[in-house]
């Protein structure tokens, strides 16, 4: 079953409103949407999957890709017309996180601003929770 930002949650006995919604900012979501629409993906349909995987030298990693839609258990969020598919799995360990995009010097891309780390590599490509 798909659900949006109001529905589901980690936690069994967790309300919609209790449980932290994964935030998207203006910029990331143009960024996204704009990559989207060169991939010729239908916007309304798919979105951007944020998900965490095992690897790095924290132990965890974010990871990020663009699905042609959601799966039965995902949560999905919209924000600024971008939609954001989670699992439920990825979901334990980034819950209440903020999807932004910053530009620089360094480089740009997404980062993602996650209030359950403990701990990050000195890189911060990986985390603790």
């Amino acid at each position: 079953m798909s659900s949006t930002a109001d529905e589901g949650g980690a936690d069994p006995g967790e309300t919609a409103e209790q449980r932290p919604e994964i935030r998207v900012t203006e910029e990331a979501a143009e960024q996204a949407l704009g990559l989207l629409t060169g991939e010729d993906l239908d916007t309304d349909v798919a979105g951007l999957r944020l998900f965490v995987q095992q690897g790095g030298c924290a132990g965890l990693s974010y990871g990020m890709r663009f699905d042609d839609a959601p799966e039965d258990d995902d949560t999905v969020y919209e924000h600024h017309d971008l939609r954001v598919f989670v699992d439920p799995a990825s979901m334990n360990y980034i819950e209440g996180s903020v999807l932004d995009f910053e530009g620089g010097l360094q480089g740009a891309g997404f980062t993602v601003e996650n209030p359950n780390v403990v701990s990050e590599c000195g890189c911060g490509e990986s985390f603790r929770t």
